[in-house]
């Protein structure tokens, strides 16, 4: 009886509401609720033997090659992330342990991006100091994490935070509040721990950098499992020191423009061979006082064409996932790790402003453009896919919809080694 009164009211309220308003409703749990009674907010009093809560804020608006994750605020973006990556409604769906980071904390919640990598996978889920928001809550008793049998069984890992989850959760503690250092080298010796073995590469940042110049090292070490540590224009801390003297001599790829100078980096190449993400052509440099782009959104695509050898995502042509953030919105970048490790394995890509697309990132897009020619037809092509991190006061419709036109596959003139080519059978 509910069902046939709600069925008809429904109805109306979708003729009645703009297409870009009714999806940002129906798919975050407006539509959905009616008839249904309220949630308690209260995390002790959750039960999670029934199905998963409404998965409210996960997607807002999609387009053909464009779709938008999270809303207004870190936690919603991650716990949407978290959601997107993991349902929680089969086996495989569900991830071993979730990380839970203060997001007051920059350089925990960065360093955490690693344990996104294979093969914990884990996502990142934010605390708001002592409290945990209620879509950390939701997104948790969705995902409903299994346990890492390599962290003890462990489902909840806490880093820079100790705030409250319910008793049924096995929770480890991996680091304490601390400084940027020895929480990075925490966060290291975890990932050692859940992958059986020591890294050979890692990402170094300074610490004195600006936040928007280090947010490409999350989905970077998301996607290659390398470890992110600390460096000052003080030198290199003695928690950096003795990670680095322990891997014996790692590749130590320093991202972002750096406030250190030339004898921090000298001091840093001690520990293994340094090499810059830098320059435009995103090619490893063989001197460490190489300069560094110091504009966020050229930094990010520096970091998405780099490549040495097996490390890097060394993306020059079409057919990858891509996922784009506003620069001004830092923890958004390690909310956003998984989608580099899983799906369509995605480089962070950063807008300066939430009204447009940057000319130097429009150029990027249109430079990896894909295409397709008669010979070889649309379905026989590769595709771009692009995840927005955020809502419209971080990236605009607008500037979707400009990254989703960019992103198209279109009609290109074939080569003169093409046309030399047979059409295929």
């Amino acid at each position: 009886m509910l069902a046939d009164v709600c069925r008809p009211l429904v109805w109306r309220l979708m003729r009645a509401l703009p297409l870009r308003l009714l999806a940002v409703l129906a798919l975050g749990g407006v539509l959905a609720g009616c008839g249904k009674g309220a949630t308690s907010s209260s995390v002790a009093s959750r039960n999670i033997s029934g199905p998963p809560p409404a998965n409210q804020g996960v997607v807002s608006v999609a387009t053909k090659n464009t779709t938008r994750l999270g809303g207004a605020d870190p936690a919603t973006d991650a716990a949407a992330v978290a959601r997107a990556v993991y349902p929680g409604l089969t086996a495989a769906t569900r991830p071993q342990a979730v990380v839970l980071v203060d997001q007051r904390d920059w350089p925990a919640s960065i360093a955490a991006s690693a344990l996104a990598s294979a093969p914990l996978g884990a996502p990142l889920l934010y605390a708001d100091g002592e409290e945990l928001p209620e879509a950390s809550v939701q997104a948790l008793e969705a995902m409903r994490p299994v346990g890492a049998g390599a962290l003890g069984g462990a489902q909840v890992i806490r880093i820079g935070t100790s705030a409250a989850v319910p008793d049924r959760y096995s929770t480890q503690t991996a680091a304490a509040a601390g400084d940027a250092a020895s929480t990075a080298a925490a966060v290291e010796r975890l990932l050692v721990a859940a992958d059986g073995r020591s890294p050979h590469q890692v990402i170094v940042l300074s610490a004195d950098a600006p936040r928007a110049l280090q947010m490409p090292a999350a989905g970077l070490s998301a996607e290659s499992g390398a470890p992110i540590l600390f460096i000052s224009a003080a030198g290199v801390p003695a928690a950096t020191a003795a990670v680095l003297k322990a891997l014996r001599r790692p590749a130590i790829y320093l991202l972002g423009a750096s406030s250190a100078g030339g004898r921090v980096r000298a001091e840093l190449g001690r520990f293994g061979r340094v090499s810059p993400i830098a320059g435009s052509a995103g090619v490893a440099e063989a001197s460490p006082a190489q300069g560094q782009s110091s504009d966020p959104v050229e930094n990010a695509i520096s970091v998405s064409r780099f490549g040495d050898g097996s490390f890097g995502w060394a993306i020059h042509e079409a057919g990858h996932g891509l996922v784009f953030a506003n620069s001004s919105r830092p923890l958004d970048a390690p909310a956003a790790a998984p989608l580099s490790a899983h799906g369509d394995y995605g480089p962070l890509l950063l807008l300066a402003g939430s009204a447009s697309v940057p000319s130097a990132l429009a150029h990027y897009l249109s430079d990896i453009e894909p295409g397709y020619t008669q010979a070889v037809p649309p379905v026989r092509e590769v595709y771009n896919h692009g995840w927005l991190i955020g809502d419209e006061k971080a990236i605009s419709a607008l500037a979707q919809a400009e990254i989703d036109a960019i992103l198209e596959i279109a009609p290109r003139t074939p080569s003169s080694a093409e046309q030399a080519l047979p059409p295929p059978e």
